[in-house]
């Protein structure tokens, strides 16, 4: 394991704190470490009669449309089931009665300490009165079948990390999921 020696904060900011850390490593050398520091975030699954729910929306840091599935940042202390209600409903007016844990995943273990919450949205439905979502978010709901979301992933369309992850766990899951 790798001990800290010094941490300096670079920036602070509303989502994630940057640091500079020097380590000393096991074999005794000093080393630095630039870290992220995240609340984390929740993805959602939300799937029925073989099609998956995405959302498309512009992301700055690469400057291309995503295809992804709904999903959001933890607020500080907040629950992650709790995030998982909201985000889906923020992003796509749908309401689920249940949110099932899926797993927790690790985006990015190298430099950020940021832990995803997977969820499967459990009875589901499009509601009029939805939660208003964040004011600089453009997201377009896509409604896909699984068997086209995953021919997406293979071919380099679909390439968002945790999407990937849920489209791989959907079409394993896929009988169970469709109902």
């Amino acid at each position: 394991m790798e001990k800290e020696i010094k941490k300096e904060i670079i920036y602070k900011g509303k989502i994630l704190t940057l640091t500079k850390e020097e380590v000393e490593c096991e074999n005794g050398i000093h080393a630095y470490r630039e870290v992220v520091y995240h609340h984390g975030g929740v993805c959602v699954l939300a799937m029925k009669n073989d099609e998956i729910l995405l959302v498309k929306q512009f992301r700055y840091p690469n400057r291309v449309e995503t295809l992804e599935i709904p999903a959001g940042k933890l607020e500080w202390n907040e629950d992650p089931q709790e995030c998982a209600f909201r985000e889906l409903e923020e992003e796509t007016n749908y309401r689920a009665h249940e949110m099932k844990f899926i797993m927790k995943v690790l985006p990015s273990p190298g430099y950020t300490s940021e832990w995803l919450h997977l969820y499967e949205a459990i009875d589901f439905h499009e509601v009029n009165d939805a939660l208003v979502g964040d004011e600089d978010e453009f997201i377009d709901v896509i409604h896909m079948n699984i068997h086209e979301a995953y021919q997406k992933v293979l071919d380099g369309t679909i390439v968002d990390a945790k999407t990937v992850i849920a489209i791989m766990y959907a079409y394993s899951h896929q009988k169970r999921l469709s109902q």
